[in-house]
């Protein structure tokens, strides 16, 4: 699990999971760079990593509605800094909850370039160095949707299996350059999503906080909702040396919720 050679490219890390893997990555050893769009939360989320190794954090500004920013950041940042990263997480919030029908074409439009564009030019920029290196994780967070659909999310649920079919495809692209592609599929996780989701189906069911958190625990076999660092662990895991021979899968954190294999 020792990260201490490798250096790390988050996104999506100044809140709740993307941050939970950020200081997760830390932790090991790695060196992180954070990639979101508002500076002053990047600011301090990177003074506040762990730096067991005397590492030094740092960060990125760009927003992933605009893959054309995303992708000039990065590429000026590589040209700064040749060793590149070896390992790359992609993670950016999900799309707005409501019903398939009730979607415009818009609203596929700009999830689709933020979800699968921005991790596709993000994987083009740092792979060359991965290569380079002899050692490259890619893990993108995506959703237990990608195994079986959740209810009030058909724009999520839309663009989350693209991803899937994405890194799939990446995954045997790479593999023998010593790269791996995974996917985490978090269940329902204590974040500000989970927050804006509860308090949605609260003013569209007039339901109880409390009433609509039982009705969700009772899908959770074990019997509460995961936490931030926990999705965390397993991206570190897959991150790691010790996950070499796994690669182009999509594993669950979901305390046993998705009803398929």
């Amino acid at each position: 699990m020792q990260l201490s050679s490798y250096h790390a490219l988050v996104g999506g890390s100044t809140q709740g999971i993307g941050r939970a893997v950020a200081e997760a990555l830390a932790t090991q050893g790695a060196t992180v760079t954070l990639l979101a769009r508002h500076e002053a939360r990047l600011r301090e989320a990177a003074a506040t990593l762990p730096t067991p190794g005397g590492q030094a954090h740092d960060f990125l500004v760009a927003d992933f509605t605009d893959p054309a920013q995303v992708a000039a950041v990065v590429g000026e940042y590589l040209a700064a800094h040749p060793a590149g990263f070896q390992i790359l997480v992609n993670n950016t919030g999900g799309p707005a909850a409501g019903p398939l029908l009730a979607a415009p074409g818009a609203a596929f439009e700009v999830a689709f370039r933020q979800h699968v564009v921005c991790s596709q030019l993000l994987a083009q920029a740092v792979v060359p160095g991965m290569v380079a290196a002899g050692y490259g994780r890619i893990i993108n967070i995506i959703s237990t949707s990608v195994k079986a659909p959740l209810p009030g999310l058909g724009v999520s649920n839309t663009i989350r299996g693209a991803v899937a079919s994405w890194a799939k495809t990446l995954a045997n692209e790479v593999a023998a350059q010593a790269i791996t592609v995974n996917n985490v599929l978090p269940g329902a996780t204590v974040t500000q999503r989970h927050t804006s989701l509860i308090e949605k189906k609260m003013a569209e069911t007039g339901q109880s906080q409390a009433e609509v958190e039982a009705t969700m625990l009772r899908q959770i076999p074990a019997g509460r909702f995961g936490q931030a660092h926990e999705v965390a662990a397993a991206v570190a895991f897959l991150a790691s040396p010790a996950a070499g021979y796994i690669t182009g899968t999509s594993l669950p954190v979901d305390g046993g919720r998705t009803g398929s294999l």
